[in-house]
């Protein structure tokens, strides 16, 4: 019998570790989904930053280009041809800056993502306690046998005896 119960404790001890276990796993899997949003977020940054850099340069060349077209035609660089390329150079800025709000937005998406995924796996952790707990009381449960407790405080004498010592049993005269 006592060989039943180590067995079970064996058992409840597999189950308690297990689950501890497997929720350190799901939080170091959290962890690793955290560091690769981390890195798309850095590199949709860099993405952008080259985006940018492009578009600024396609935009001096336009400008360049509107400069020496209205150079060319012998029209002088004031009036509707400054006006013109004023109102081209806004419009590339507002381009540059959709291109930077746009990553800004996939970055934070990508650092939500990463927290979230970062709690996650804390809650895994304290799920995987919780779960510990409970294979741990359970199995101390079944290997616990009231019929063969120990009890404290009882006599050590048989009923009879005892009745007779506390008070006077009549039928061993």
């Amino acid at each position: 019998m006592c060989t039943l119960a180590l067995l079970g404790l064996a058992g409840t001890a597999l189950s308690v570790g297990g689950a501890v276990v497997e929720g350190q796993q799901s939080k170091q899997m959290a962890d690793y989904q955290a560091k690769a949003y981390e890195q798309q977020a850095q590199a949709e940054a860099q993405s952008a930053a080259f985006e940018q850099s492009q578009e600024r340069h396609k935009q001096d060349l336009l400008q360049a280009q509107a400069r020496a077209q209205a150079g060319a035609s012998g029209v002088g660089i004031s009036g509707s041809p400054t006006e013109v390329l004023a109102a081209n150079a806004r419009q590339g800025q507002v381009d540059l800056n959709a291109i930077l709000y746009n990553s800004q937005l996939r970055q934070n998406n990508l650092n939500s993502q990463a927290a979230i995924s970062r709690f996650s796996g804390k809650q895994a952790v304290t799920a995987s306690i919780f779960n510990a707990g409970s294979a741990l009381v359970g199995g101390l449960s079944k290997i616990y046998d009231p019929t063969k407790a120990v009890s404290l405080g009882g006599s050590a004498f048989s009923p009879r005896a005892s009745a007779a010592i506390a008070g006077g049993y009549s039928g061993l005269y």
